[in-house]
């Protein structure tokens, strides 16, 4: 028989006569206070304490905590902090106890003992949150999630809800919400952004679902979001899979971003002749002005960082090996580019870079065969103006990086019924995410000025910074290309900038005359309705279909 005071779970002995300290159904992180010693009249040794009267007369294990987390690698046990510190009472579980050990420990460490329990038993770890119970999962993405769900399903009531905040595929979270509904239960989709320290501190927060679910859950995830000048980070994005899709999004946008930054580091440093030093106060500045971001400040820094592990003087980003890593939500993003028909070449050309860089040994031997430009300083290149060009040139790409993601989630919407708020959903970036930027205010405005904008591109404001930028823009790829650097993003951005700004292009109609000639696909024409098929290849002839 067991029951529990001040967070101790005490358990009768067999003999009846007596009570033992248990830390089964959540880790203690502390020894009984003398006050509850006395409480119980009991004689305290070694984690023993011996009553005199039954185990009976002490109070039944209740539901305490106002939501459960599972999963405590990095991003849930920070989250769970962050949870227990905005004042919640949570539960959390892991499948592996040393995880819940270290959490608990961690939490007793910041002086949050009081706010956060771990169980080592997931029956006790449901049965300790209150109805309608919130369980947020933080799992790997596929099978462990449904693993996860598997575990917990059958200990759970109706109308209790399973939060999913890790990276999934967003129709994986459809087809478990249909299941949770057929068990009477609510699932939520929820993306979570902003790394370890967003979790701990303040994420971004795009959760998905149903409508009442969310509200039930909206006073924890208000108070543990990102704080910016207009509210908190997290907003309701829409049913089904919706967060999840938005989510993904963004770390779509996140590559393009990344891979936009780490070209203007290299045309900065090969072709401009930068010092780390000059490189450093260059992004420093940047990020005082319309650049400001969190990946433009965290550049800034990486650039003053030396090798200390070697104990050099030497720049420890120049010893990195140049091999950039990737988890799926990129790969995802050009999945669905393609799904949708709506091109993202500034992203698809981020994620290609990252391949291409994984075949190190290949490019390793390729290098001394393949002839070409050999990148290095350009004789007598003054830097201050290369450099506006290269400011200019970045928050231009950055532009069209943002309008192929917000172009992406508008047709998913159309295409699932989802009504998304776009100025809401830049407006939760704002903070707490990897693409955090003061940028994102004005997205927000453009969407506010027009809910139903075609493209960013066309938005009076954005057209007007493209144009000024351009000048400088085309001047910062040609010098690249012409000096045998590599900007895939760069240069996707100026193409998609251009091709979209073109009334007519020719080699659209050459693709699809070859089209028609050899697969009779058919076309449309520009000075009449209708539907087309000419006979390339015989009498020449031209059909009306």
């Amino acid at each position: 028989m067991a029951a529990f005071v001040n967070g101790v779970v005490l358990v009768q002995n067999a003999t009846g006569c007596g009570i033992t300290c248990s830390t089964s159904p959540w880790i203690a992180s502390r020894r009984l206070s003398s006050k509850t010693h006395q409480r119980l009249g009991c004689l305290v040794s070694n984690h023993s304490v011996n009553a005199n009267r039954s185990l009976s007369s002490l109070p039944v294990m209740s539901a305490t905590s106002e939501i459960g987390l599972v999963g405590l690698a990095v991003m849930g046990q920070n989250l769970a902090l962050n949870i227990a510190e905005k004042g919640f009472n949570i539960s959390v579980y892991n499948r592996s106890a040393q995880k819940t050990d270290e959490t608990v420990e961690r939490a007793d460490r910041e002086g949050l003992s009081d706010k956060l329990k771990g169980f080592h038993d997931v029956s006790e770890f449901v049965q300790s949150i209150q109805k309608p119970r919130k369980i947020i999962m933080l799992v790997k993405a596929g099978a462990p999630v449904d693993a996860t769900i598997a575990t917990l399903k059958d200990k759970l009531e109706p109308g209790d809800i399973i939060i999913d905040g890790g990276n999934e595929w967003y129709t994986n979270t459809e087809r478990r919400a249909a299941d949770a509904k057929a068990l009477n239960l609510e699932y939520i989709g929820m993306g979570v952004s902003g790394g370890e320290e967003g979790a701990r501190n303040g994420p971004s927060l795009m959760p998905g679902g149903p409508k009442e679910a969310y509200a039930s859950l909206e006073p924890i995830v208000k108070k543990v979001a990102a704080q910016v000048d207009d509210g908190p980070c997290v907003t309701y994005i829409g049913p089904g899979g919706a967060g999840n899709y938005v989510k993904m999004i963004h770390n779509g946008i996140e590559y393009g971003d990344m891979q936009l930054i780490g070209e203007a580091y290299d045309v900065l440093r090969t072709l401009g002749g930068f010092t780390a030093e000059e490189l450093s106060q260059t992004f420093d500045e940047w990020n005082k002005g319309a650049l400001d971001s969190f990946l433009i400040e965290i550049t800034a820094k990486i650039l003053t960082q030396k090798d200390d592990l070697m104990g050099t003087d030497e720049l420890l980003l120049e010893k990195i090996l140049d091999k950039s890593g990737s988890k799926g939500t990129g790969m995802w993003t050009i999945e669905e580019s393609a799904r949708q028909g709506v091109p993202a070449p500034t992203i698809a050309a981020a994620l290609d870079a990252r391949y291409l860089s994984s075949f190190k040994e290949e490019r390793v031997a390729a290098s001394p065969k393949l002839s070409g430009p050999v990148p290095g300083v350009k004789e007598g290149i003054d830097k201050e103006s290369f450099k506006k060009d290269v400011q200019l040139a970045l928050y231009a790409s950055k532009i069209c990086s943002y309008a192929q993601g917000m172009n992406l989630i508008r047709q998913a919407a159309k295409q699932n019924g989802w009504e998304l708020d776009m100025g809401e959903i830049s407006r939760i970036w704002k903070g707490g995410c990897i693409i955090r930027a003061k940028f994102l205010d004005a997205i927000k405005v453009a969407y506010k000025r027009d809910p139903n904008l075609a493209s960013l591109l066309v938005d009076p404001d954005f057209a007007s910074e493209l144009a000024s930028a351009q000048d400088s823009w085309r001047n910062v790829v040609s010098m690249a290309v012409i000096a045998g650097i590599a900007v895939p993003a760069m240069s996707g951005s100026l193409a998609y900038y251009d091709a979209y700004r073109r009334a007519v292009l020719p080699s659209s109609q050459m693709v699809q005359a070859q089209r028609d000639f050899f697969g009779s696909h058919t076309y449309q024409r520009l000075d009449t309705d209708g539907v087309y098929h000419t006979r390339w290849s015989s009498d020449q002839v031209t059909e009306t279909l």
